[in-house]
Formats: C-alpha cells, structure tokens, sequence
C-alpha cells in the first residue's frame, strides 16, 4: 500500500516517549531525581496535528512527573503511562473514540513498541529504534528519537494527505 493511502486513514496518532520524543537519554541526580530532555518542534507538530483536527496522544512504560508535565504543556487528552504492553491500551483507546486499528499511527524505538507498530496502520520507528523494530515498521523516521522524529511523522502524514497547506495558512503571511 501507498505511503499516501496509509497516511490517509490516519485519526489518531501513539507515541512512545523515551527514545521518541526524547533522546533516551536519563540524567539522573545524587537524589533520584530523573531529567529527560524533549524536542520543542514535536511540541509544535503535535499542535499543527491537533489544529488539522486529529488526536495525539502518549503509551509509555515510565511513569515520570517529568513525562505528565510535558503532556500537560502540550494539551495531551491522551496519556497512558506505566504500559509496557501497549496492544490492549491501543485497542481501548481504538474502541473509545470508535476507530480501527487501521486509523492509528504508532511511534516506537525498542521491543516494547514492537506489537504496537506491527498491529496499527501505520508503524513508525524511529532511525535508532531497535533492529526488529524498523524492520516491522511501515516507516522509519530519518532522524533519531529526540531530534523531532514526531514532528517528522506529522508533517508527512499531513503533507500526504493534503491537510499541510491548510495548517500552514494560520501561519504563513501571504
């Protein structure tokens, strides 16, 4: 199937957070305390999604403070943490808003995300994820998790579907 027909059918789309829309990276202080640094432009991809009318929303297995504020600063209605089997809250969030699997996109890096991008519409890995995992995915980003691999995904899903030129008018001056 057509890069552009995956993309068309495309409703909601699933991110994981570490080694996606951060590098993977932990700094971890004498404390405990746990900082992860996010890509600004997949805050403002997930927005250009949003604006097109589309739901964007987080599956991770951590449970940080850091990761919930980082949705809420994004306005994320979805926000599933503490999941490292992802299938069963991607088919619940599928019966919510009563869609198919077929109308998500997923974004993963590592062997948690794997069933996830092998069972949605379209599977997306990043460029570092995991061998098996970019093998399974219908795409891969081409840059790393952390670098705005999101905002990659968003601005091709849009762009082929006709939706990018839309969005760009509340931004652009002519």
């Amino acid at each position: 199937m057509s890069l552009t027909k995956l993309c068309a059918k495309i409703e909601l789309i699933l991110s994981d957070v570490d080694g996606v829309m951060t590098d993977g990276g932990i700094q971890l202080l004498d404390d405990g305390t746990q900082f992860v640094k996010f890509h600004i432009r997949d805050g403002m991809g997930v927005r250009l999604w949003r604006e097109a009318g589309k739901r964007f929303g987080i599956v991770t297995g951590r449970k940080l403070d850091s990761i919930r504020k980082r949705a809420e600063d994004l306005w994320l209605d979805i926000i599933r943490l503490g999941i490292d089997d992802k299938l069963p809250a991607i088919d619940e969030l599928a019966a919510e808003f009563k869609i198919t699997r077929d109308q998500i996109c997923y974004i993963g890096d590592d062997l948690l995300d794997l069933k996830a991008i092998q069972s949605v519409g379209f599977g997306v890995a990043v460029a570092d994820a995991v061998e098996e995992v970019r093998q399974a995915a219908k795409y891969t980003t081409s840059v790393p998790g952390g670098q705005a691999a999101v905002r990659e995904v968003i601005e091709l899903i849009l762009k082929n579907t006709g939706r990018w030129e839309e969005v760009m008018k509340r931004y652009s001056a002519s």
